[in-house]
Parts: C-alpha cells; structure tokens; sequence
C-alpha cells in the first residue's frame, strides 16, 4: 500500500513539474507575431509591399525624411552658387567611371522621377491587386490618361517642392509615361498639388526620343539647360540606365551602385526613394540575396 501511494505522489509530482514546464513557456499571441514579421496578408488584403509603401507609418515617415533632407540640399545648393558640376552623369560615363559636366551659368533644376517618387499611383495599384493582378499595361494606360485626383502627392513633396521652387531652383519631371498621355500626366500631378510640369520644359516621357524606357538620353537634354543639383528616383534607373544593364545580376548590381566612385553621391544629390512594390529592385532566388556564410538552422 505504501508503494502504491509512493507511486501516486511520484507521479503527481511529474504532472505538476509538466504542467510547470508549460506554464513557463513563452506563448505567442497573434499580436506578437504580427509585430516581429508581419501580418500575413488575407486573399482581401493588398499585397504586403503596397501594403508597407501605401499604409504604414513606416512608409509615410521614410518618404518625409528624404524630402526633408533634399529640400535642406537644394536649398543650400541654391544659397551658395559656387557649383561647379551638375550630378547627371556626363555622356558615355558610367557609375564605376563616372564623368559630370561643368555647370557654367546654367539656371539650377532638380529632376525627380514621378511614380512612387512624386505620386503615390494608389488608384491604379488598388485597382490592379483587387483584379489579381501584378501590372497590366491596358490599365496603366488608361491610369495615365485618367487617373488625375486618385494619386496622391509623396509625404513630404509638396512642402518639399515649395522649399526648393522659393529658392530659384526649377522642378522637373523624368519619367517613363509615355509621351502619348502627356496632358494625363500634367494633370495628375497639378491634382496632387505638386504645382504645373510642361511638356517638353519640365517634364520628359518615354517616347520623347527613340531609347525607350532608358533616361539617359533625356537626363542629357535636361543637363544641356539646367545645372542639376539633385536628382530624385524610386529605381535605380533614375540616375543611370547602367544599374539596368540586361543580365545584371543582383550581386553585381549591388556592387556598382555602391561603387566608391559614386557611394558620396546618395544623400548627396542623388536621393533614393523606398519602393518594395514594383520594379527592377524586386528580383533574386535564394542564392542571390543570401550568403552561404549566413546559412543557418536550428539545431535538432
């Protein structure tokens, strides 16, 4: 009988030692989950880029914080006229050999992609992930030409804008809309209170001359008027088509866009946007983005 009940009380004991154990295990709610990676989106919710870019705090505050500091830049720039070369790179130089143009007494413009750098296209991009879809070029089209008042004007642009237009420095416009919808284009962005771009003066379209989608060629027209204190862009393309060299691959890419040649240039008149949404940033298996090195997993 005493064995049996030795047996009991041991047995007891074990259950209340498991029970313990369980007790102190950490339990993760849905809340804390959601806060260390995300909340995983539902067949209803935009996609997790549109979702950080369009929706988050985070977006919102990394848009302001480069305005706020390009508008400082320019208008410092501005203030002190002692320039002597522009920051477009000159003809036949790339990001790893780079070559810049004297300024001489050209007037001071600074050049900024639109999409995703001056207008957030949240009409078109809602309307595409509600149909599924990634990027349809008929309802881009249509955007284009219509979509003047659904595109919102990037946190901190128009505040941005005003700061550098006081200051005497002209704001242009270098964007792959086509030239077709120009009227489209000049409409959303005076909807969004970014002020008036002017075909063929402010603002430049894909189809202006015969490279296509490539800005190189128009970043050279707009360097042959102005001096070009800054430029803006949510792509690297925004600043050379080098960086969309076909066949690039993700780690040389990488490499030459923080070529020592060039690296002082970010945040020093070249001023990069957030776009996790779209775009040739948005690409790379697992051997790409990630370092043999820093493979690891837990232990069994």
């Amino acid at each position: 009988m005493r064995r049996f009940a030795a047996s009991l009380v041991a047995l007891a004991l074990a259950g209340c030692a498991a029970q313990a154990e369980q007790v102190s295990a950490p339990v993760l709610t849905k809340e804390a989950v959601a806060t260390q990676i995300g909340e995983k989106p539902t067949p209803s919710s935009p996609p997790t880029g549109q979702q950080w870019l369009y929706g988050s705090a985070e977006g919102t505050i990394a848009s302001a914080q480069i305005y706020k500091a390009m508008a400082q830049y320019v208008r410092a720039k501005a203030l002190n006229r002692a320039i002597k070369t522009q920051v477009v790179l000159g003809d036949g130089s790339t990001p790893d050999a780079p070559r810049f143009e004297s300024c001489g007494t050209k007037p001071l413009a600074a050049v900024f992609d639109a999409d995703e750098t001056l207008v957030w296209n949240v009409g078109a991009m809602r309307y595409m992930a509600e149909q599924g879809k990634d990027f349809d070029p008929a309802i881009w089209n249509a955007w284009e030409k219509s979509g003047a008042g659904k595109a919102l004007a990037m946190p901190g642009a128009i505040e941005a804008l005003k700061v550098m237009r006081e200051a005497g420095v002209t704001i242009i416009a270098n964007t792959n809309r086509t030239s077709a919808n120009a009227k489209g284009t000049e409409d959303t962005l005076r909807a969004a209170g970014l002020g008036e771009f002017k075909h063929g003066e402010t603002l430049f379209l894909m189809g202006d001359d015969a490279t296509g989608s490539s800005k190189d060629a128009r970043r050279s027209t707009i360097a042959a008027r102005y001096c070009v204190v800054a430029l803006a862009g949510d792509q690297l393309g925004d600043f050379a088509n080098a960086f969309n060299a076909k066949g690039i691959s993700v780690a040389d890419r990488k490499k030459l866009a923080t070529h020592p040649a060039i690296t002082d240039l970010w945040g020093n008149g070249w001023f990069l946007f957030s776009n996790p949404v779209y775009g040739p940033s948005i690409r790379g298996g697992y051997d790409e983005i990630f370092s043999d090195e820093t493979k690891w997993e837990p232990a069994p």
